[in-house]
């Protein structure tokens, strides 16, 4: 669940020692509370990780901005066991303009999203919080530069054996399929993938915020960074700045509820984006909104039967259009670009534009090659060059971390009853977006139960308040899991409601926007309850 796509070249894959005794008193330590793992026991000592200084330097790179830093940050692979090993996190940041007061970092979302590159292409939108903060992003774990995970090649990456029916006919068989993708992840992915999930990465932010010199974290987080921060607060209490979460995550519900609830938000979503196409008479599927929403089905459905081929060696099935649109959905100000697109695919079979949004989205491994030809794979680790990093990286990372996440595995016994119902209830939320949103939740059939930390104890916070931003119109993350996860935090959640549309409200709308800057920057928090309208008027 991406906060947004960003649609420059520079991010379609696709279509392309330790440090003084002042500076750790200063960072803090963590406390007695805080050094307690998500499973009750004892940390081991952290002390080398928590001493280490960001040593910044210029970005490398001909389009990066020239006022662009970058950083590789060490953390454990293994916060149980951290001498067996460390991994690189890569981090940027716009330094601070005015007086500094610490640093803010950033999570864009996903999960699966590479924040360098974010940072590095819309940086912009967050420049008035330079005026207060150093502004940091980050690879997580296992995404970006920061060792990718992957699952190969793409063969069998995804389940496009869902639209002929094959899965309910032969279900086993689908099992079968199921657990040697999971075997492919494990292989190509290396010892990072049983560490990726969001409890490690909390771990990573604090070491983070050491790391930067900040006795407390102050955060902005996006989407899923909506459960990475909830994570973080839960986990540091006393450690937890200035949050903010926008486009908040449910913290409770299985995979299979938040699946029918996004695909039935992305149906929503379409159908607004359907009706705004049919006012154009350059819309590819016509003037008639019932009539064109029912040639987007069609279309999709062709592309399964029959893909197109691409400039890139594979082809362009209708499950990758499904998450070409997932991604164009995401903002109105995207609309435009995609109708081109599809305009383009539809009227001469050219899938060059809108590989551009597949690209940035969560569509399943697309069967192009991993890395340019005779490159060596960097030491275990290590941060990887740019151009290194696999083309499935960010569907690889989005299963990995939602699986790692959520503890439920049902037994063969149960998907293989479960699926004509599961089938069904995806395809009533959505005819376009069930089968793709159904494919991701099976993709966690084969791979080790996830934690239960995240259900069972980010909740009833005793940390400062945070301010949580639900938008009314969000096709990604509705509404209610804003008034549910704060209803979850307890006494520290803020709600800001905005009744606008698109996933997330900082980009989007300027009463949001403010009203963010205001808390990270000033300390000042609007009532909770009080909303920002479509018009980017105060209520």
């Amino acid at each position: 669940m991406l906060a947004k796509l960003t649609t420059r070249p520079g991010l379609r894959r696709c279509a392309l020692a330790a440090t003084a005794a002042l500076t750790l008193v200063g960072a803090g330590l963590p406390t007695a509370t805080a050094n307690r793992q998500a499973d009750g026991g004892d940390r081991p000592d952290l002390s080398r990780f928590y001493g280490q200084k960001v040593a910044w330097s210029a970005c490398e790179g001909d389009a990066m901005p020239k006022d662009l830093q970058c950083a590789e940050l060490t953390v454990p692979l293994d916060y149980g066991r951290p001498k067996a090993g460390t991994l690189g996190l890569a981090l940027a940041r716009y330094r601070a303009t005015g007086e500094k007061r610490g640093s803010v970092v950033l999570n864009f979302g996903g999960p699966g999203g590479a924040g360098v590159p974010e940072l590095a292409y819309d940086g912009k939108e967050f420049m008035e919080l330079t005026d207060g903060y150093d502004v940091v992003a980050f690879d997580p774990r296992g995404v970006g530069r920061s060792s990718p995970v992957s699952c190969g090649d793409g063969e069998d990456g995804g389940l496009t054996t869902l639209d002929d029916g094959s899965a309910l006919a032969d279900p086993q068989g689908l099992l079968t399929r199921l657990k040697q993708v999971a075997a492919d992840c494990a292989e190509h992915s290396g010892p990072v993938l049983p560490h990726i999930g969001t409890v490690d990465s909390a771990r990573d932010l604090d070491v983070m915020r050491a790391a930067l010199g900040d006795r407390k974290l102050n955060y902005l987080g996006f989407s899923y960074g909506t459960r990475l921060g909830a994570v973080y607060a839960a986990q540091f209490p006393d450690k937890a700045g200035r949050l903010v979460l926008d486009g908040v995550d449910t913290l409770t519900e299985p995979l299979t509820e938040q699946g029918i609830a996004g695909a039935r938000g992305q149906q929503v979503a379409l159908d607004d984006f359907v009706g705004w196409c049919a006012k154009d008479i350059a819309c590819p599927f016509g003037q008639d909104p019932r009539v064109a929403r029912e040639g987007v089905v069609r279309l999709v459905r062709s592309l399964d039967e029959d893909p197109v081929p691409t400039d890139f060696g594979g082809d362009f099935s209708g499950q990758d259009l499904v998450g070409a649109l997932g991604q164009g959905l995401y903002s109105r100000e995207l609309w435009p670009l995609l109708e081109r697109a599809l305009a383009q695919l539809v009227e001469s079979g050219d899938a060059g534009g809108v590989l551009g949004f597949a690209a940035g989205g969560s569509a399943l491994p697309l069967p192009l090659p991993l890395r340019a030809a005779g490159r060596a794979d960097p030491s275990p680790g290590a941060l990887v060059d740019e151009e290194d990093v696999p083309l499935d990286n960010l569907p690889a990372a989005l299963m990995a971390i939602n699986c790692a996440d959520d503890p439920d595995r049902p037994t063969a016994a149960r998907v293989t009853a479960d699926l004509g119902r599961l089938r069904a209830a995806y395809d009533k939320a959505s005819p376009v977006f069930g089968q793709y949103r159904l494919a991701e939740v099976l993709m966690c059939y084969g791979r080790p139960r996830g934690t239960d930390f995240i259900r069972d104890q980010v909740k009833d916070l005793d940390a400062p308040k945070m301010l949580l931003v639900g938008t009314r119109g969000d096709p990604a993350t509705p509404y209610r899991w804003t008034e549910e996860t704060a209803k979850r935090l307890g006494s520290p959640a803020v709600v800001l409601d905005n009744k606008g549309d698109g996933h997330t409200g900082y980009g989007s709308s300027k009463c949001v926007h403010r009203k963010v800057d205001d808390f990270l920057l000033y300390g000042t928090l609007p009532p909770s309850g009080s909303s920002c309208g479509p018009d980017e008027d105060d209520d």
